[in-house]
């Protein structure tokens, strides 16, 4: 692995490049980005324009108005008019010997006690070539310093990192990453959007990014829609309810599509449940992605695509517990968190060895599980030994837990799922992943029709 270089060596090894130019436009947080490229010199042969369009008006006046000035649309309004600039004005003068780029940034700094801190988008569009068609990562950031000028220097790090790995790491989009934390930490900056597009990321999967985001610890969760779409958080968990299944999902069996199925229909015909807006995910863990300690990326694209199939957003995540997902969502959310789970998994949860790290045990655990707005649905299971039905009325749980399982059962915290079809409850997936790569085809009546029909086309899941 090769060392890291300072923030100050890589904007004095951008600015010696003669061959790159373009504009630096930031908004919210000073221009603590092109700062270092005025910092350390030579700047004049990188830095073409910099502008900070700090007034509201003003900034809607150069790049149109915005519903929220720290969004995705607005980093990309900047991004689109200042690359319009650049090249009306010098691709006749030089675009036949630099490479144009655009870095752009709109941040908002936060101190306030009891908030999550800063947060900001940045995006730089770049040729690699003079003349090539151009290429763009934007990534979202979270910024947790105390002090709002310690974030704005974080941002300033960060922005030079983005720029420097586009340059000259695109094509190592693993590396990129990794080198986006250079001269950082992850107590004060967290990274949980990124994207890439253009002709210098060709063939990159951005699911793969977001499995690299959480891999390489730059944030703890990353979500992609049913389309494959990288998407940040808030955009489409903020004020909504939130229905989440999590499983390994290698493959999708009949018994996971019902369990989900169920639960959905259940919740909307709870009363007092919010219908409107309702979210699914599907999460899937990186313990639960690895085999021997190391991910397998086909298997995990594998698993992506079959719940695609099945119209499923999907989450990534390295949270080992349940009551750490709650906490995850809890950040964008208020409203109802409904988690579905299997008769076994509750057990799991309800057992004092799951919180051993937690220093409240199990009682704290179970607190931050169940805080507030949520519903755990129980989906039954089958005694492998005498095939008697277990539903969440009669699960025995550890003993010292069992009271507080009665509570929750009680409460409504905890609802057993109440139509269900007993066939396949027998079925795991272990057991089908076993026959597909055994080529029995009894396999492919134990999974959605639609998840067979992808497995045996890709040929995924194989040995």
């Amino acid at each position: 692995m090769a060392e890291s270089i300072s923030t100050e060596q890589k904007a004095l090894k951008i600015n010696l490049d003669a061959g790159r130019f373009g504009t630096f436009a930031e908004i919210g947080a000073g221009q603590e980005v092109v700062r270092w490229f005025f910092h350390v010199g030579k700047a004049s042969a990188t830095v073409a324009k910099s502008i900070s369009a700090y007034d509201m008006a003003v900034s809607d006046e150069l790049y149109g108005p915005a519903q929220r000035y720290v969004s995705r649309e607005r980093v990309a309004s900047m991004l689109d008019h200042e690359w319009g600039l650049l090249l009306a004005r010098l691709d006749q003068k030089r675009g036949d010997k630099s490479s144009f780029f655009v870095y752009a940034d709109t941040a908002a700094t936060n101190t306030r006690p009891g908030n999550h801190g800063g947060h900001a988008w940045l995006g730089i569009r770049f040729q690699t070539e003079p003349r090539s068609q151009p290429s763009e990562v934007v990534a979202h950031v979270q910024l947790f310093d105390l002090r709002a000028a310690d974030q704005q220097a974080a941002l300033g790090v960060l922005g030079v990192n983005l720029i420097y790995g586009a340059f000259f790491s695109h094509a190592e989009p693993n590396r990129m990453i990794g080198e986006l934390m250079d001269g950082l930490r992850r107590q004060r900056v967290e990274i949980d959007m990124l994207k890439v597009s253009g002709p210098a990321f060709a063939g990159v999967d951005n699911r793969l990014m977001s499995l690299q985001l959480v891999e390489q610890d730059l944030t703890d969760a990353a979500l992609f829609t049913v389309e494959g779409e990288v998407v940040q958080a808030s955009e489409v968990l903020y004020g909504k309810p939130v229905l989440i299944e999590r499983g390994a999902f290698r493959p999708v069996t009949n018994v996971t599509k019902e369990l989900m199925d169920r639960a959905l229909e259940q919740y909307r015909e709870d009363a007092g449940t919010d219908k409107e807006g309702l979210v699914v995910l599907m999460e899937m863990t990186l313990n639960n992605l690895m085999t021997e300690r190391v991910v397998d990326y086909r298997d995990f694209l594998a698993r992506a695509d079959t719940l695609s199939a099945l119209g499923k957003m999907v989450l990534i995540s390295d949270y080992p517990r349940f009551d750490l997902v709650t906490s995850y969502l809890r950040k964008y959310t208020q409203n109802w968190i409904a988690m579905v789970v299997g008769a076994p998994t509750v057990r799991e949860i309800f057992d004092p060895q799951y919180y051993a790290d937690v220093e409240g045990g199990l009682l704290e655990g179970l607190g931050r599980l169940s805080h507030g707005k949520v519903k755990l649905y129980v989906y039954p299971t089958k005694n492998r030994e005498d095939g008697a039905v277990i539903d969440a009325c009669a699960l025995p749980v550890a003993p010292e837990a069992q009271h507080l399982y009665n509570y929750l059962l009680e409460s409504g915290k905890i609802e057993p799922i109440r139509k269900f079809g007993e066939e396949q409850l027998h079925v795991y997936p272990d057991q089908v992943l076993a026959m597909i790569q055994a080529g029995n085809a009894e396999w492919e009546t134990m999974v959605p029709p639609a998840v067979a029909k992808l497995i045996k086309e890709r040929g995924l899941f194989r040995k």
